[in-house]
């Protein structure tokens, strides 16, 4: 993780006016550089593109080296590529690495891709064995086999054993620096063993008691040295029913039970009960941030990868997936219409009626997936309450239906004085509430119960539907009363 004791920036404004500057340093260096080069037959040339190059980036490397490791990650994912890697050579090597912690995973790996290896491997060497664990994904397996080589024994273990496990479970999340206690140790011995350290791990709220042979046999909060007696024994102090999580659990179960019990750190074990290491509430925010940011892309059928600066090539390759489904939706969605010619051709009003049935339809749908994308991300959703949730989003889109139907039927009469065709507008408002109400709860639930991302599409799926069963149920009815 990034070294605490750099302060981040105090607010999100301020981190844009930071970048505004960046900016300008960037242009001003650009222009210099292109003035320079014009001037190429000048014998002073060297010495001014010298001079030139050390004045802006040593202000860069001043204004980086004053910024918490976040705040230039933010910088870099602002950025385009070129000026992207212009900044990244500015920060210092000590700092590289938790710089590339901090970035999101897609700059992460335009960086992983332009560095030389020296560079990379270099960078990767200032990292300890949990942060390599992190950053392993985004590594070739042949630089990080290199790197892992010139570790201590005991991370190089740590290392294997943490990647063993899949991303979204708590072991490829959970740290190797613990602080552990006997239950016939006393306060005073304890309290003297922390004091002689040099430092305690980041996020440590409690120390983890075990036995001889590491069994986890409950957890001392460090109030508790602090308020008791120094005579007093661990055993007596410890607490018996902590919040343990095994490291083959879901990371996005564990991180509803830091959310619902406050947690800051929390023990990881193995199936035996044997103390691994220690989940804490830094990597599981990390872990939801990312699995937010995945999820909001997903459900527009984009992957969560995706730079926002990267090359138009990769960008586009990136969205044909969905966009092509969407092609073909719109496709049969258009024959739908086609079914129906001879009656608009009657009734040139239904054309201009019908994106209204098709658009509403959407955006009800679309609000009943985002609360059931929602409560499967959350756990709320069980076998035993879907059938609830089914009546009750059929419920919502029935009243929706009733008042929202009511109303663009009565619109459509005012606007046509068309009595039958309002009523057929309001029917069909009301059929395609409940439709969009069913098929924004079916998606996710189908998609949940395949294995798969139940925000991946579930958008572009929604608008399909709802636009295509749109268009039918308001052509069919005006076929059936009004032709």
């Amino acid at each position: 993780m990034a070294d605490p004791a750099v302060a981040p920036q105090a607010s999100h404004p301020k981190l844009e006016e930071l970048l505004r500057h960046i900016v300008g340093l960037l242009e001003k260096h650009r222009l210099v550089e292109t003035l320079v080069e014009r001037d190429r037959t000048s014998p002073r040339h060297r010495l001014i593109e010298s001079l030139v190059h050390r004045q802006h980036l040593v202000e860069l490397q001043r204004k980086l080296s004053n910024l918490h490791p976040a705040d230039v990650a933010y910088l870099l994912e602002a950025l385009p590529q070129e000026d992207r890697l212009l900044i990244w050579r500015q920060i210092g090597e000590g700092r590289s690495g938790d710089v590339l912690l901090e970035v999101s995973d897609a700059v992460r790996d335009s960086l992983v891709e332009i560095l030389e290896r020296p560079e990379l491997l270099r960078v990767l060497g200032s990292l300890d064995a949990d942060d390599l664990a992190e950053l392993a994904d985004a590594i070739p397996e042949d630089v990080l086999a290199d790197v892992s080589r010139n570790l201590p024994a005991r991370d190089r273990d740590w290392l294997q054993t943490t990647m063993a496990y899949p991303e979204d479970r708590v072991g490829r999340l959970m740290s190797q620096d613990v602080l552990t206690v006997r239950e016939t140790q006393r306060v005073e011995q304890v309290l003297r063993l922390l004091r002689g350290r040099e430092d305690l791990p980041p996020n440590t709220d409690s120390l983890f008691v075990v036995d001889a042979r590491h069994q986890l046999k409950g957890v001392l909060p460090l109030r508790a040295l602090l308020l008791n007696d120094p005579a007093r024994r661990v055993g007596e102090l410890k607490l018996t029913d902590p919040v343990v999580f095994g490291a083959d659990e879901a990371a996005a179960d564990a991180a509803r039970a830091f959310e619902r019990y406050d947690l800051i750190s929390a023990p990881v074990v193995n199936e035996r009960g044997k103390l691994l290491g220690r989940l804490t509430v830094d990597a599981v925010v990390d872990f939801i941030r990312e699995e937010s940011e995945e999820d909001a892309l997903n459900r527009a059928g984009l992957r969560g990868d995706e730079d926002l600066f990267a090359p138009i090539w990769d960008s586009a390759r990136n969205r044909w997936l969905w966009l092509s489904v969407n092609l073909c939706t719109a496709f049969v969605a258009s024959r739908a219409i086609g079914l129906f010619e001879n009656t608009i051709s009657q009734i040139v009003a239904l054309a201009t009626l019908m994106p209204i049935v098709a658009g509403i339809g959407g955006n009800s749908g679309n609000q009943t997936t985002a609360l059931v994308v929602r409560g499967l991300a959350l756990g709320e959703i069980t076998p035993d309450n879907k059938g609830y949730l089914v009546l009750k989003e059929l419920g919502v889109g029935l009243m929706n239906g009733l008042v929202w139907g009511a109303t663009v039927g009565l619109f459509a009469y005012l606007l046509y004085w068309n009595l039958p065709l309002g009523l057929v507008m309001a029917a069909a408002m009301l059929l395609n509430l409940l439709l969009a109400a069913l098929v924004g709860v079916a998606i996710p639930l189908l998609l949940h119960r395949i294995g798969r991302d139940p925000a991946l599409g579930s958008s572009v799926l929604l608008t399909f539907i709802t636009d295509g069963m749109g268009f039918f149920i308001f052509l069919g009815l005006a076929t059936l009363f009004l032709v």
